[in-house]
């Protein structure tokens, strides 16, 4: 059965890294939510301007509709995607078109999330910045933290991601050893 594993978080918590492993490790497709951002959306962002709904909606609404199409195609899939609050994450839960809001459990699309101090997060944005690998400044952080909300209901483990990669896939794997 096709299933989708977002893997979230704030920005340089370390979502690509370990989707593209996970993505790997599946023989899947993997996405870059980053890479269905629009022009504007990267330019705000760029000038240090955090994003507001009206900008996140058509970029996760292109998400959900790419899942979607992976879905159709009876594809898994693994998205790096920030998913900060629990609306955003409806929006891409209803990729599956058997979703029922608040059922998390029956639901294809699951999340894991990344999770790791301020200050390690922040060193890592400014070398990617500092290298030119990345778009988001490190003055955004404060910004995401301050959206990043997850209940416990929505069943959404959280993984440390200061530990090797080879040890936050291992977790992962464990928690979707059925895909």
């Amino acid at each position: 059965m096709a299933r989708a594993i977002v893997i979230m978080g704030v920005s340089g918590s370390g979502k690509t890294s370990v989707a593209k492993m996970l993505s790997e490790s599946f023989h899947c497709s993997f996405l870059e939510a980053d890479d269905f951002h629009s022009h504007s959306n990267k330019e705000k962002m760029l000038k240090g301007i955090p994003l507001c709904d009206e900008d996140r909606f058509p970029w996760l609404e292109a998400l959900r509709d790419a899942i979607r199409k992976k879905f159709v195609d009876g594809e898994t899939v693994v998205l790096a995607c920030s998913a900060l609050q629990k609306r955003y994450r409806d929006i891409i839960r209803s990729a599956d078109p058997d979703y029922k809001a608040g059922e998390y459990s029956h639901c294809k699309v699951k999340f894991v999330c990344l999770v790791a101090p301020v200050g390690t997060i922040a060193e890592r944005i400014n070398k990617r910045s500092e290298e030119g690998n990345h778009f988001m400044p490190v003055s955004l952080l404060q910004s995401q933290m301050d959206l990043l909300q997850i209940f416990d209901y929505e069943g959404i483990p959280q993984i440390d991601s200061t530990m090797n990669l080879q040890l936050i896939l291992d977790q992962i794997l464990t928690l979707f050893k059925d895909i």
